[in-house]
């Protein structure tokens, strides 16, 4: 196979991921709203859509993350989070044992920053140090993973090692926005029609909290 069709099917592979990533993204108030319908179902199904963005070369999982933290609240969520990232590391190195190959990455790495080449490539010092750098960093670890043969659980726990974290904070976040905002309606407006894109916040059922009994005399 030429040089030229080698590029073009390795592009068509980065763009049919990332298509189908931007897709979910932009459809995600009706994939809350899904969610919601599923009942326990919606834990696998959001696994699997977490893994789905998160596998896509430059994907945007941190909707996502928030997402899942309003829907099943900080602890669910964050595990949703996990298990999606874990597959999503799984598949990421699978798509790119064929898209690295395509392009000949191994051939640009003298381009990267000293700071990440003074580790030797492919290992896990490497592989961390690479993810930190925020936009690109993620997708050329990947690559540069699957290039180099590097060892999967090596990538996948390097992987999870750096956004297992950020997406726990993320799902925290989300629960936190949710229960302020549902807090303040309940609390400010109770006859206010709530806005649409607030409307996903009060699919998930808390507890209420108790009422306080009234004091004797204040009948």
């Amino acid at each position: 196979m030429s040089a030229f069709w080698r590029r073009a099917e390795a592009a068509f592979i980065f763009l049919s991921s990332f298509v189908l990533a931007a897709l979910v993204i932009r459809n995600k108030t009706a994939i809350e709203s899904m969610l919601g319908a599923f009942g326990p179902f919606a834990y696998p199904l959001a696994i699997v859509i977490f893994t789905i963005v998160a596998s896509a070369p430059f994907s945007v999982t941190d909707a996502l993350a928030i997402m899942n933290g309003v829907l099943f609240g900080p602890l669910w969520g964050s595990i949703v989070n996990a298990v999606g990232l874990f597959f999503a590391a799984l598949a990421g190195y699978a798509l790119a044992r064929r898209t690295s190959q395509l392009l000949e990455l191994h051939n640009s790495i003298d381009r990267l920053p000293r700071w990440v080449t003074r580790f030797r490539v492919g290992s896990p010092p490497f592989l961390l140090t690479l993810r930190v750098i925020p936009g690109l960093g993620g997708t050329l670890a990947t690559q540069i993973a699957a290039a180099f043969r590097v060892p999967i659980y090596v990538h996948v726990w390097t992987m999870c090692a750096i956004a297992i974290p950020i997406c726990t904070l993320l799902a925290i976040f989300g629960d936190r926005v949710s229960v302020t905002v549902q807090t303040y309606y309940q609390a400010h407006r109770p006859h206010m029609h709530v806005p649409e894109r607030f409307g996903h916040l009060f699919r998930r059922h808390r507890t209420p909290e108790p009422v306080p009994e009234p004091m004797p005399g204040e009948l």
